[in-house]
């Protein structure tokens, strides 16, 4: 979604806001946001475009696109020349488009324009700033076998080293976007602090292994 997304701001620009369901592929909020931010909601935040999302249960807030896409089916439906391939329904899906935005008039619009006559004459909103919206969580878990904690972050699962020592301690993760905090869960003991870096799938604790003591060769006979 967050490239899909990309794509449109290439041919549209960036918005000011965006309006959606509650889909995981636009928002965590209603899983209880305990894998944090998802790519598209990360990327939202990096552009200060502010996400708005309809009520559970209450398609009519985004009543438009719905009825966009009922428009747009029934459209499909009467087409003399059904599609067999993928391919073929997107050259349809791309017709309707260009008939929907350029030549259809609109009666809910000014003089029944046509939506790109509105979208290219109206001033446009600008993202914001939302470098302050930083997204807080707690999580609650036990240091796994080989000494790591794993953490979601962007829609990628990291590895964070803590220690094989620590391997079976209960930790209580305190996470401000990407400022980790590990903690003993029993004593308050910081285990381990780190910015996470997200191209990095393992953050390892930097500590060097011990070397492996060398096997002695039995003497040639």
């Amino acid at each position: 979604m967050r490239d899909t997304f990309r794509d449109a701001m290439t041919r549209h620009g960036a918005p000011a806001s965006t309006l959606t369901d509650n889909a995981m592929v636009f928002t965590t909020r209603l899983a209880g946001g305990k894998d944090g931010r998802n790519r598209l909601e990360t990327e939202l935040r990096r552009l200060g475009i502010v996400q708005k999302n309809s009520r559970p249960n209450h398609p009519t807030t985004c009543g438009k696109v719905e009825r966009f896409q009922q428009t747009m089916k029934a459209w499909l439906r009467h087409q003399p020349d059904q599609p067999s391939t993928i391919a073929e329904l997107q050259q349809l899906c791309d017709r309707f488009a260009d008939i929907y935005n350029h030549h259809r008039p609109h009666r809910s619009l000014p003089h029944q324009a046509t939506p790109v006559v509105s979208y290219t004459t109206r001033p446009k909103a600008s993202p914001g700033d939302r470098s302050d919206d930083t997204h807080f969580r707690v999580r609650h878990d036990r240091v796994a076998d080989g000494g790591s904690v794993t953490l979601r972050v962007n829609g990628q699962l990291h590895h964070i080293g803590v220690g094989r020592h620590h391997t079976g301690t209960r930790i209580v993760m305190l996470i401000a976007d990407l400022d980790i905090r590990i903690i003993h869960a029993t004593t308050g003991e910081v285990l381990r602090h780190l910015t996470l870096d997200p191209d990095r799938r393992y953050h390892g604790t930097g500590t060097p292994q011990a070397p492996q003591p060398r096997q002695q060769q039995p003497p040639e006979p």
